[in-house]
This record gives C-alpha cells, structure tokens and sequence, in this order.
C-alpha cells in the first residue's frame, strides 16, 4: 500500500502546533508536499514553550522549514553560511552549556567540531564497524531465539531496540547492569515530554536534564576507572589514546556518551522498527528482500531510512546575508531542514511515495545532508539493520506486526514507542 496523499490547505498547516505532528501520516506528507511544491522556505512562528519545562527563555523569531533536497543539500555543505553552534540544532535557542552537553558535536561547529569527530571517527569507519560483524551477528541470533520462543510481543523493546543498545553498550565497556539505565534515559532525552517517559505534571527540563546527568556520571565513573584498568574497549582507546597530541577530556566524553546513546541508539531501533512496519505493509516488496536476502538488503536498508527518516529536522542558523535558490536570507535567521520532506522529494526520487526495497540510486538525506555533519554512525546503523533483517528472514520469516504501531508524539523523532508482532509458523 502506498501513501494516497490528500489535498491540503497550506494556509493551515503549523509545523510548530505539535497536533499537526499527531495527524496521519499521509496528511502530514501531503503538507510537505504542498510546502515543495509551493512554499519551499515556509516561514513558522516558533512554538509557545510548554508549561512545566522549567526554563525560562524568550520567544524566538520565527524559523523557515527548508522542504527540498538540493536546498537541504546546499545548506549542509555549508556550514560557514549555515552553522550549527549558534543556540543548539533544536528549533529553541538552548543556553550555551546545555547545548553543548546535550547535543555535543552536532552543536559545535569547526575548529571544535573538526577535533571532536576526528578523535572518535576511528571507531566508526567501515573497517573497524566490519571487525564487530561477528558481535554484531551473534547478538541478533540471541534476540531472534527469544523472539522464537516467546512467539511475539512487542517488536520495539523485545528486538528493534535491544540490538544497537547492546552494541553501542559492549563498545563503550558500559556493564550489562546498567543497560536499562541507558535505555530508560535515552528514552527521556527524546520524548519530546511524552507522558509515557515523563509523567504528566512533571518539570521536563528536570527530568532531560537528570537522565543526561545520569549517563554523564555513568560515562565519567567508567572513563575515571578506565585511565588505570585499560581493556579493549572504546571508553578505554577515547580516555588514553592522543591523537596529535589530543584527546577527549571527561566531560567531553560524557557528552559524546549522550549523543551515542541518544542518536545511535534510538534512531536505529526506530529505523529497524519501521522496516517491520512498512514490510507488513508492503507485502510484495518483502518477498523482494526475502528471495535474495544478501543481494538486496544494501538497497532495502537505505530505503527504510528514506522510508522512515527517524530524525526529522536538523537546525541551522545563517551566519550572514546569503541566497538559495532565490531566498534571501540574513545573518541569526534559522532554518530547519526537514530531512523527511527531502527524502520525498519529487525532483530527486522517481515515485517518491512508493516504498521500494530495489530503490536505486536512493541519495536520502536519513543520515543528514552532505557535509561535516552526516552522520558519524551511518556505517554501523547500515551494518546493524543489515544483520537484524537478515536474521530475521532466515528463522522468523513469518514475523509481521499485528497492529499499528504506536508512535511518539514529536516533530523531532519519528519514533515508534510499540508495535505488536507475531511469529506464524
């Protein structure tokens, strides 16, 4: 089934009303589509702070949401007209320590920027991501043999979400008793205040600001003991190892533990949770996949991230009088990237709205545009869809999702928080 886009009303369209995020997914697509076609650079008041954040801070100018591929490409590219550290990636500007200690180097822009990746991009290139193939594959089978044996449940906390949170875990040399302590933080940190993760009547800015603060402890506890007992992990090589005569202090490492834990382990559990959703959906392009598993699965991965684009927005701010595509912009105006839109877009994808695992060629924007800023574990989110899916087409081949899934309410993740399944024999 594919998406029936609606007509749609763009007068009515408010991408900063958080009900236009709670609307059906073709509604919100056809919206988006509008935007492309009509309004490319939109312009949004930004959203009234809700009550109960426990901050402080004045309304801000307004942003525009930037809605097609080769604008958001251009502006990638760019971080010296569109930078980043300039009051955070979120649409509020953030208080300097809070947008460096929650979002770290997606927060930073070069020199600061540059040090930071080149330090752990190490961990993360494609030789070293291939080296825990092994890890990686005997992990899924664990997931899987449970997954047999219970016959189902939800597909989110039981496999989507097990997978990149054990690995990204084992990595760091985090121990396997304070895996629900990740989980349940990283769950915090991106709830955009779902009540299911922060209580209704609650301070949300306490309750983002405690759960970082309890994976900053972890991370600093673990790396103070790691300058004295080394193993072969990666809090160990990050704390020890200089690179050019440089290294991650501990309250640097903290902040990178956050957005490893946050970007690297929600946005693919929600990548590989969407990919059992659009397969239940998709039927004929599951039977794709399955009859050659090892030959598609490079080109089904990429689509399930165009398909699903876990992290919806990034936010840049100007840095002076510039133009795309024929928008003048000025120096401290924001603009919001809307990777979903992009990854639709109809100049760029043939039937954008058809969900084809054979997509080819697929230049997405899921991992975030071209630039200084793509994704840094782009090479192991592939890597572990890849051997999730695998897995499961060769012993749960009859798995599919027994009811829609429930999503998160936010126009940041595109998270799925449950999604019912079965294993038919």
């Amino acid at each position: 089934m594919d998406l029936d886009l609606p007509s749609v009303d763009l007068d009515q369209v408010n991408l900063s009303d958080i009900e236009f995020w709670a609307r059906p997914w073709p509604e919100r697509e056809a919206a988006f589509a509008a935007m492309r076609r009509d309004r490319p650079f939109a312009f949004f008041e930004e959203p009234e702070l809700p009550p109960g954040l426990g901050i402080d801070l004045p309304r801000g100018p307004g942003y525009r949401a930037v809605t097609r591929h080769g604008d958001i490409t251009e502006m990638s590219r760019h971080p010296e007209r569109f930078c980043s550290g300039k009051g955070a990636t979120s649409v509020i500007d953030m208080p300097p320590e809070m947008n460096e200690f929650f979002g770290g180097m997606i927060n930073e822009d070069n020199p600061k920027h540059a040090r930071l990746r080149r330090i752990v991009s190490s961990a993360f290139n494609p030789r070293m991501v291939a080296s825990i193939e092994g890890t990686v594959s005997a992990v899924a089978a664990d997931i899987v043999d449970d997954l047999l044996a219970s016959g189902g449940g939800d597909f989110v906390t039981e496999v989507a979400a097990r997978l990149p949170l054990k690995i990204i875990c084992d990595m760091m040399g985090v121990a396997e008793a304070d895996y629900e302590t990740v989980f349940r933080c990283s769950n915090v940190i991106l709830s955009a205040g779902d009540p299911e993760y922060i209580p209704e009547g609650s301070d949300i800015m306490a309750a983002f600001v405690g759960a970082a603060l309890e994976l900053s402890a972890l991370m600093q506890s673990l790396a103070a003991f790691r300058i004295d007992n080394p193993t072969d992990d990666l809090t160990s090589a990050l704390v020890n190892t200089n690179l050019d005569g440089e290294a991650l202090t501990h309250a640097e490492l903290a902040s990178f533990f956050i957005l490893l834990v946050v970007a690297g382990n929600e946005t693919t559990r929600n990548a590989i949770s969407h990919g059992l959703w659009a397969l239940t959906e998709h039927p004929d392009q599951r039977a794709v996949w399955a009859a050659d598993v090892e030959g598609v699965s490079a080109t089904a991965v990429d689509e399930i991230v165009r398909w699903a684009t876990p992290v919806i927005f990034m936010r840049r701010t100007v840095t002076g009088p510039t133009t795309v595509s024929g928008q003048e912009f000025a120096e401290g105006d924001k603009v919001l990237l809307f990777y979903n839109s992009g990854n639709r877009d109809e100049a760029v994808f043939t039937d954008p709205d058809r969900f084809d695992v054979l997509r080819n060629p697929n230049p997405h924007v899921g991992f975030g545009g071209a630039g200084p800023h793509f994704c840094l574990g782009a090479h192991l989110a592939r890597r572990e869809m890849t051997v999730m899916f695998r897995e499961l087409f060769a012993r749960a081949p009859g798995l599919v999702a027994t009811g829609p899934p429930d999503r998160l309410l936010s126009n940041f993740i595109n998270g799925i928080k449950h999604l019912p399944c079965t294993v038919s024999p």
